[in-house]
This record gives structure tokens, C-alpha cells and sequence, in this order.
């Protein structure tokens, strides 16, 4: 039996729309926000989202599903109307920079078109907070030890192009017509529900399936680039308080621990975690990729009273320790209270 916990800092019982609830970090987020005491209605074409990530809520009257497609406009204005959410996070996009890098078009529909159509459809419902997920990919390679949200914004790939593209526009629709935009930067996320197997996957859940199996891993470049890997339990938790919390301001927010690891480094672990696996090899760098990224996490926890819970070794020890979510929820109490 699950608690729901209540806070004055947030909108207790909150009506909230995610798209791309089936996916990954949909599925968790869809998880915390219906264990948090709010009501969602989950968007999914289930593309590459997938119905088992949300067997947790197969229970639970407050989670509903709709299997469709984020481009389909008509469909978005039906669900706003009927359902009245106060918030929408926008999960639902291309996540891959490869595939973005090679396929513009996708990268424009799915990246920044659907951007546009859950913009305006909340504006025609008077849908007041958007809540979008954008990533530490418009940066660009910038060199900063810790890159905090007033860093220059210069993305080299057409990834962070369009996610850069959709803030912006995000920014109009706040300006322009008295909403709330929130546009959380991830940087890098792993965790449980990652498909190692699939293009989009992040390199934790690829390094994690190769290393379990015997198999060899891949370096693209040197192994020297660092990133600032995040759990989806923390990049959960951003979601679910970006959409609730009771007064934020429209803008970009990191999402991030604060610490970064090289791929070599990563690598170290991993071979330490599984004694006996081979050595890397090592492969041309690929376009669209930066070198380094590790984030200020000062403005979420001004913000949102947002911090990592789920360090990283624990994280990589299990790919992800599965922490007691009332305990996660307890701790954004505790961070909430004292904000």
C-alpha cells in the first residue's frame, strides 16, 4: 500500500498530462506522480515506450493511459478539454542525438512541431504550466567546469538545436500569454527501464548489458569526454515537482548532480563490478557529440528545492539501487520545508 504525501510547497492532488508516459523516464515520472497523491492522464504511441514500464500502475484508478501520438493535435485539444489538467510535462520526443544528426526531418516533428502543438493547445484550454524536457545538449561544448543556465547556449548538434528551438518558443508562449513554462535541462540519465538494445539508449544501460553478458564495449572518441549522469529516480522527481510546485518561475532549470565521470572512468567501474570482462575498444568520435558536461544543480535547488537523491554508486553498483519511493517523497518534504 502506497502513502500519498502532501506538502504546502506543492498542489496537492494535481491534474497532470504526460506525454510519453510509457517511456522511460515517462514511466517513472507517471509512477511518482500518481504515489505523490496526483491524477494523470498518460499520452504514448508506444513507438519506443512500453506498456510493461507501467505495470506498477496497472492498479492504481488515478493513471490512465491513451496510446496515441503526440503530432495528433485533434487528440491533444480532446484530452485538455475532457480532462482539464493544471500542468503538462512533455516527455514525448526524439531522444536520440544520432538519429536526430541524421534524420533532420524526425528531429524537427518530433523535437519541436510537437513542441508547438502541446504549446497551443494549452494555451486554447488555458492549461497554465508546461513542464518540458529539454537537455544539457544545448550547451554545446562549452568550457566551464560547472555549466549553470546563464552559460552561453551554442549547440553543435541538431538535437540540442531543436530542444534549444523548443525553450525558446516555450519562452514566447510565457511571455506572451501569462503561462508557466519550465523547461528542465537533463543531462545525463540512466537507469532501470533503459532498453540497452535499443539506438536511443544512454551508455550506462549499454555498458551495463555488455559488461553483465561477457560482451565488449565501444568507445566513440578517446573515453576522456565527461558527463554528469543523473538517476531517472532524481530526473523523476524533477518532473513531478516542476509540475506541482506550487510557485515557479518560467525558465530553464539543469537537472544534474553536480559531479562527472570520463567514459574511461565509467569503464574503470564497470570492470570492477565484473572482473574479468575485456577491454574496450576504441572508435572515431561521432557528430553532434560534446566533450564535456557536468552541471550546477544551485538553481533547482532554489527553485524547485530539488537535489540528488540516488548517488551514483549505488546507481552503477545495480545499474540503479532501487530506492523506497516514501522515502524519496519524504526527502522532498524535508527539502521543501526548509526552502
Amino acid at each position: 500500500m502506497r502513502t500519498s504525501f502532501n506538502n504546502p510547497a506543492t498542489n496537492e492532488g494535481s491534474r497532470v498530462l504526460l506525454t510519453g508516459a510509457a517511456g522511460f523516464i515517462g514511466s517513472h515520472t507517471a509512477e511518482q506522480l500518481v504515489f505523490a497523491g496526483h491524477e494523470v492522464i498518460g499520452l504514448d504511441n508506444l513507438s519506443t515506450g512500453h506498456l510493461s514500464n507501467l505495470d506498477n500502475l496497472s492498479d492504481q484508478n488515478s493513471f490512465d493511459l491513451i496510446e496515441g501520438d503526440v503530432l495528433d493535435s485533434k487528440l491533444v485539444d480532446s484530452i485538455c478539454k475532457s480532462f482539464k489538467p493544471d500542468a503538462i510535462i512533455h516527455l514525448a520526443g526524439l531522444v536520440s542525438v544520432v538519429v536526430a544528426q541524421e534524420n533532420t526531418e524526425k528531429n524537427f516533428q518530433l523535437n519541436l512541431q510537437a513542441t508547438q502543438i502541446i504549446a497551443e493547445n494549452a494555451r486554447k484550454n488555458q492549461i497554465k504550466r508546461i513542464v518540458f524536457a529539454s537537455s544539457a545538449s544545448v550547451y554545446g561544448d562549452i568550457a566551464e567546469d560547472l555549466i549553470h543556465e546563464n552559460c552561453p547556449t551554442r549547440p553543435i548538434g541538431m538535437y540540442g538545436a531543436a530542444k534549444l528551438a523548443s525553450e525558446n518558443l516555450l519562452t514566447g508562449y510565457a511571455t506572451s500569454y501569462g503561462m508557466e513554462t519550465v523547461c528542465l535541462r537533463y543531462f545525463n540519465v540512466y537507469g532501470d527501464r533503459q532498453d540497452p538494445k535499443s539506438p536511443y539508449s544512454g551508455v550506462i544501460s549499454i555498458f551495463s548489458d555488455r559488461f553483465s553478458s561477457g560482451k565488449p564495449v565501444t568507445i566513440f572518441g578517446d573515453g576522456e569526454q565527461t558527463r554528469d549522469f543523473i538517476s531517472v529516480r532524481d530526473v523523476a522527481r524533477a518532473n513531478r515537482l516542476a509540475a506541482t510546485t506550487t510557485r515557479v518561475k518560467s525558465g530553464s532549470i539543469n537537472v544534474c548532480t553536480g559531479s562527472c565521470l570520463s567514459i574511461n572512468e565509467l569503464v574503470s567501474i564497470f570492470q570492477a563490478i565484473y572482473p574479468g570482462g575485456q577491454d574496450p575498444s576504441y572508435a572515431e568520435s561521432r557528430a553532434g557529440e560534446i566533450l564535456h558536461s557536468c552541471g550546477n544543480g544551485g538553481y533547482a535547488a532554489m527553485t524547485l528545492g530539488f537535489k540528488p537523491f540516488v548517488s551514483i554508486d549505488d546507481g552503477l553498483a545495480d545499474l540503479v539501487a532501487v530506492q523506497d519511493l516514501e522515502e524519496a517523497l519524504r526527502f522532498d518534504e524535508m527539502l521543501l520545508a526548509n526552502s
